[in-house]
């Protein structure tokens, strides 16, 4: 293996959460969240940004021009296939960007190329180059995908990937597209590939693993071990089907094992948590409580045993400082008394910059609103308060105007309630099995959509019995799948905004697309 790779003390991270992460089912985001968590990833010092696939839809085109335009300090990236009109419609989405990079990728396993592509590995091999060489008309920054390589010939591989450096590709990433290696096999791959390909040298080799058998992080790991220089990942793992390898335990593995790793991220570790916070709060994905460095449960020691470690040395049962990851106790606690710069000053420190005194005072209102019901706003209030009213209000079709509901033991539960529909108030009333179930039947009654309730999922925000409830609602129509988020201390009315928002995506095409699948690299 090349010396001076090995030597290389730069881990790259490489975050997909807003193209690969927003292919989770449901998770789908608009241009504002997209850019809103892309500020997010550049305050954690994120080397490159996957903002999209831009020939996907124009929705998606315009997120990754916003994201382009918006970004300053990361490298924004825009996925294409390995076609003209893709590398165009990319090279087209990031004209504006201060950095930028064209990753085009085509399958090259064998079962893809034959039952996908009905093409010769000779056929794919100079589709891939001459991608490559159109690519650089857009920018130097390229990085090639053979799609589905965990289960690629070896020879093939070598052949490509050679081909694709001479052409100009500058980062060559190794998908496992389907979860399938294990971490053995595939560092092992990736050792491979670095001393048989005769300029291998002259490209950074990258990993992105999925996480099917539960392997993604592991693998990535592996990979590092043996050369790879760049870790394609997401935020709390988020993406296709059983996920992607995870951001913050990549990052902090590395960070944990410099016994074992020669190399290290620059990543901004006490980021981590407000992103992961955010993430789960635009796409109503929960984090379970058991999840490694961003679960609520990261940190915690309930056994009598730990508890008397950790009280003599916290190393007795801690490898790493909650702290380090963002994690804080002393966090500012808001209230009916703060001011505007005070929220301002949280909102940014938590990577939710307002981009005008219209937002801010917009912001303001709603928190004095939430402020009146609870008496201490916490970081994870204003997650939810910024994620509630993050779905602009040129796309509310409805809007919840009003709800009175009745439960009372013995009696069917009924729900009364007002819907702004075009601007005009729309009544209604239904009885259900419980008060959630009538006042979502009795919006149906006014919203005719035809949806199915695929998902109804409720989180208490904060701990308290005046914690908000934190509503996520996923609807699907004609095979397109959306969530919506709803937050309240009255965990009713959450689950009617929360219903409300979701049918307010739905009528909207370009939220609902469906994801090409063979966008998943």
């Amino acid at each position: 293996m090349n010396s001076e790779k090995i030597k290389q003390d730069k881990l790259i991270i490489f975050d997909t959460t807003l193209r690969d992460g927003e292919q989770s089912p449901g998770a789908s985001m608009t241009r504002d969240e997209k850019v809103h968590i892309a500020r997010a990833l550049e305050r954690m010092k994120v080397d490159i940004i996957e903002a999209g696939f831009p020939v996907a839809s124009e929705g998606d085109f315009e997120a990754v021009k916003a994201v382009a335009e918006t970004v300053k300090d990361s490298t924004v990236c825009a996925l294409s296939r390995a076609m003209a009109g893709d590398i165009s419609r990319a090279g087209e989405a990031l004209k504006k960007a201060n950095s930028s990079r064209i990753h085009t990728f085509i399958a090259t396993s064998p079962i893809h190329m034959e039952k996908k592509l009905r093409m010769q590995p000779d056929a794919v091999l100079k589709q891939a180059v001459d991608s490559v060489k159109l690519a650089r008309q857009f920018t130097d920054n390229i990085e090639f995908s053979p799609e589905d390589a965990g289960r690629s010939e070896l020879d093939f591989l070598c052949r490509i990937i050679e081909a694709v450096i001479d052409a100009g590709a500058t980062t060559i990433n190794i998908p496992d597209t389907v979860g399938y290696n294990l971490p053995n096999q595939f560092g092992s791959l990736i050792k491979n590939l670095l001393e048989r390909i005769p300029n291998s040298d002259k490209a950074i080799f990258s990993v992105h693993c999925h996480n099917d058998l539960g392997l993604a992080v592991a693998n990535s790991l592996s990979a590092v071990q043996n050369g790879a220089r760049q870790v394609e990942c997401t935020i709390n793992g988020l993406g296709e089907r059983a996920g992607n390898a995870s951001l913050e335990e990549i990052v902090m593995a590395v960070r944990t094992r410099q016994d074992l790793f020669n190399c290290d991220t620059t990543l901004d570790a006490t980021q981590i948590m407000s992103c992961s916070k955010l993430v789960s709060s635009v796409t109503g994905f929960p984090v379970q409580p058991n999840k490694a460095i961003v679960g609520a449960n990261a940190f915690a020691h309930e056994s009598g045993i730990h508890q008397d470690g950790i009280l003599k040395n916290r190393e007795t049962y801690e490898i790493m400082r909650a702290e380090d990851v963002g994690w804080n106790e002393n966090q500012i606690v808001l209230g009916k008394h703060s001011g505007r710069n005070a929220l301002k000053t949280r909102l940014n420190e938590l990577g939710m910059e307002l981009d005008s005194e219209e937002e801010l005072n917009a912001a303001f209102t709603r928190f004095k609103a939430l402020a009146d019901k609870k008496h201490e706003i916490f970081d994870e209030d204003l997650q939810a308060l910024m994620a509630d009213s993050s779905w602009s209000a040129e796309n509310e079709l409805f809007k919840l105007v009003s709800l009175k509901v009745c439960s009372e033991t013995g009696e069917i539960p009924k729900a009364e309630v007002v819907v702004q529909v075009n601007g005009a108030e729309i009544s209604a009333s239904e009885s259900g099995s419980g008060p959630v179930d009538a006042a979502f039947k009795a919006i149906e009654k006014i919203a005719h959509s035809e949806t199915e309730l695929k998902l109804y999922s409720v989180n208490n925000i904060t701990s308290g019995t005046d914690s908000q409830g934190e509503v996520s609602v996923r609807l699907s129509k004609a095979e397109k799948m959306v969530n919506g988020q709803g937050a309240d201390t009255d965990i009713v009315i959450a689950s009617a905004k929360a219903y409300i928002n979701a049918l307010n995506r739905i009528m909207v095409s370009d939220a609902c697309r469906p994801h090409p699948q063979m966008g998943d690299v």
